[in-house]
């Protein structure tokens, strides 16, 4: 059966730029933590894969001792646990409170390929519940209870390794011959393609300069009837017009 796996963060909204960002500095704020990420900041940290992982990034000797935290590596990780919870609580308000509303496209590519009754998937390496609410919001409570969601910790290694996606594939025996992921990052694609699936590549805020050159299509959006998309690069047998239809999806898996 046909599928198509979608990232969260960057494909389903722009959450990383208008979500994430936010809701770590707002922890590290009531947390008393003496760092604030800028956007400069940021665009070097969304190269790592999962949020307790950059929060860990900034556990170094110094900025230990500087934040009066503990040195020991079981307390520290109970902190991050601790810190993360309360950084998806701020995420999940954030995202019911309507401040990221979904990437062009989106709904309209979901209700089209539920109509064709394609396998629909999320397999991002957020937390499971902020993929949740991020999913429900864009497309509705309706269309959402057609995905399967893979996300968080249910692997141990994160993007751009495959495991998510390797993951998904044998839970699902999903076929690369047969599936499309939507991806908007070079971590993203890598861990597509290493999992043996065609990728189309959505570019989102930072992502626009990366090594997008493993994907068959990549487009500023999915594009809406009367928002047309931007077409960045085309390698696949896909002749897409103002937005991506399931046909293009079609053409893209079988190229």
């Amino acid at each position: 059966m046909s599928a198509i796996i979608f990232d969260c963060d960057g494909v389903l909204a722009d959450t990383e730029h208008d979500g994430h960002l936010p809701a770590f500095n707002q922890t590290f704020k009531e947390f008393n933590l003496p760092v604030q990420w800028s956007e400069a900041d940021y665009n070097e940290k969304v190269q790592i894969g999962g949020g307790k992982e950059r929060m860990a990034s900034i556990l170094t000797p110094n900025f230990v001792q500087k934040a009066g935290l503990p040195s020991d590596a079981e307390k520290q990780s109970k902190m991050l646990v601790e810190w993360h919870l309360r950084k998806t609580d701020i995420y999940k308000e954030m995202v019911k409170g309507g401040r990221l509303p979904g990437r062009p496209g989106i709904a309209r590519l979901t209700k089209e390929a539920i109509a064709a009754g394609w396998t629909l998937v999320v397999a991002s390496t957020s937390a499971e519940e902020s993929v949740r609410t991020v999913l429900e919001f864009v497309v509705g409570k309706e269309q959402a209870a057609h995905f399967h969601v893979f996300a968080g910790d249910m692997v141990p290694k994160k993007k751009p390794a495959p495991d998510i996606y390797l993951l998904a594939k044998e839970r699902l025996n999903l076929s690369p011959q047969d599936t499309l992921a939507i991806e908007d990052s070079h971590n993203g694609l890598m861990a597509a393609v290493g999992a043996g699936f065609r990728c189309l590549v959505t570019v989102s805020t930072y992502s626009k300069h990366e090594d997008l050159s493993e994907a068959l299509l990549v487009v500023s959006d999915l594009g809406e009837p009367n928002s047309p998309m931007r077409i960045i690069a085309n390698r696949s047998r896909a002749k897409p017009g103002d937005y991506i239809t399931l046909e293009d999806v079609r053409a893209c898996i079988k190229t």
